[in-house]
């Protein structure tokens, strides 16, 4: 295992840009290097927009020259995910369907990093359309995990969560659909944040599962993701499912005196049915050493109970692919994507087109979510799943009445090797059993590092808060985090 190299945190770069002691075209450049030495091994990015990079970085430097100031992220080299539109970088999904595509258009996300003094640097490898756990799934090549090469970095943000665990990047934006931000931070140990539904903006992010999708942030502590959370998050016109609330000033939530204070007396929900078969030793062993030393620190441990839990993967199968299916409905050879076969009629260019663009992953999901759909299937299973949603965020509304978080492993085992599941579907979709209910739900949930298995493998803990409680998240990850960093 070769140990990544630390870039610096997006605090420390943004705050040093601003304040002039640093040149963002110098930040710039040392990224890019790094970029350059890291990724061939790596291959964390689908394309590297380092003229755009290099543009924006003169542009900065020149108005904190001339005193118009440089942002709350001035000069911080961010990563994004290819599923968010950049009018400067193709937005391919990791797709043969979008293959060359560029986006007219920015996301909202986007716009308000570079309005803020960020230096988008490229776009990152993700299973294609968002779909799978380890990055293995792109049409274009499989992402490696950091630190062991023949192992997958998670998905499907596994280009994010590589690229900030490698050192390429102090941060980097994912897309969260049912733990696609959160386990890959678990398996590359950085910090994955999933905000609330609606907390950011989905304009210009390729739709997968449009009622669970939310964009979330890669970094590699705590404080840094509030950082670029208070950036991004807030009402957008162009969203129809955007929250009206304003963004909270997360930072100001992480000063030490807060933070100091929140461990003791902290209500912490454990669920039991996190704890049971199918959790690996290592897992286990670290998360509840956790638990133990937050009843150290003065929190109070209590066990809750989420009793719809086992119910959440086969509901969110059934959601998200019914939503893939309508969704992804539209690339077909006329509209959007390759064009295959339009000699031979309308029925061969559809059939030919989604053959040729989409993968054997994406395939078997719209495959799922068209039969889900189906007449005389959509009340026995979609309707269904549905309600099973429901009662489901109904155990979290008990659950958070008991406690203030709730506390879980991020992902029942560490970091899998390259090929392993891939010849089994649902082993995979078992990967992403304890974040997927919090999509479901709409909560916001964040994993952080906490130890590593014997051979060395990062381990994440999961924390859950109540709906637009992200204030109240991030306090409870710091102080957990700086727990964890303490000896004894």
């Amino acid at each position: 295992m070769n140990a990544p190299i630390p870039p610096g945190s997006v605090i420390e770069v943004a705050d040093a840009v601003a304040a002039g002691r640093e040149r963002a075209a110098e930040v710039c450049r040392a990224a890019l290097a790094r970029i350059a030495q890291i990724d061939p091994d790596v291959r964390a990015f689908l394309h590297v927009s380092a003229d755009h990079a290099r543009a924006r970085a003169t542009q900065l430097d020149s108005a904190i020259e001339a005193g118009r100031g440089g942002g709350a992220l001035a000069g911080v080299p961010i990563a994004i995910k290819d599923n968010l539109c950049t009018r400067f970088a193709p937005t391919t999904a990791a797709s043969r369907a979008l293959e060359g595509f560029v986006p007219p258009y920015d996301a909202t996300v986007v716009e308000r990093l570079e309005s803020a003094g960020a230096l988008l640097v490229g776009k990152t490898n993700l299973d294609e359309f968002a779909m799978g756990s380890s990055t293995e799934n792109s049409a274009f090549f499989p992402t490696h995990h950091p630190l062991d090469r023949g192992r997958v970095p998670g998905g499907s943000s596994g280009g994010s969560a590589a690229a900030v665990a490698a050192g390429m990047v102090p941060a980097a934006l994912g897309s969260d659909t049912g733990g696609s931000v959160r386990q890959p931070a678990a398996f590359c140990g950085c910090v994955g944040l999933k905000p609330t539904y609606g907390r950011i903006s989905r304009y210009g992010l390729i739709a997968y599962g449009s009622s669970l999708d939310q964009v979330g942030v890669l970094a590699g502590n705590v404080r840094d993701a509030a950082r670029v959370l208070e950036v991004i998050a807030g009402p957008d016109a162009r969203d129809a499912t955007c929250s009206t609330h304003r963004p909270e000033a997360y930072s100001a939530a992480m000063t030490e005196e807060l933070v100091s204070r929140r461990m003791a007396g902290l209500r912490l929900g454990v669920p039991r049915e996190y704890f049971g078969e199918g959790l690996s030793d290592s897992v286990r062993r670290a998360v509840e050493a956790a638990i133990d030393k937050a009843r150290r620190g003065g929190a109070r441990v209590v066990d809750v109970s989420l009793p719809r839990a086992r119910h959440s993967v086969a509901a969110y199968y059934v959601i998200a692919t019914a939503e893939a299916s309508s969704n992804l409905s539209r690339y077909d050879g006329v509209h959007y994507g390759v064009r295959r076969g339009a000699e031979a009629g309308i029925e061969a260019l559809v059939r030919e087109s989604r053959g040729a663009g989409f993968g054997a992953e994406v395939q078997r999901r719209i495959m799922l979510g068209t039969f889900a759909l189906s007449a005389g299937y959509y009340d026995a299973y979609y309707a269904k799943a549905l309600r099973v949603r429901r009662l489901l965020r109904d155990d979290f509304s008990a659950a958070l009445r008991e406690a203030d978080v709730l506390i879980s492993p991020t992902t029942p085992t560490t970091a899998f090797r390259l090929g392993e599941k891939l010849s089994d579907p649902l082993s995979m979709y078992l990967a992403d059993v304890y974040t997927i209910a919090v999509n479901l739900a709409g909560l916001p949930a964040i994993s952080i590092p906490c130890g590593a298995d014997e051979a060395g493998l990062p381990i994440g803990l999961q924390l859950i808060a109540p709906a637009l409680g992200e204030s109240l998240l991030l306090q409870a990850a710091r102080a957990f985090e700086q727990m964890l960093a303490s000896a004894g």
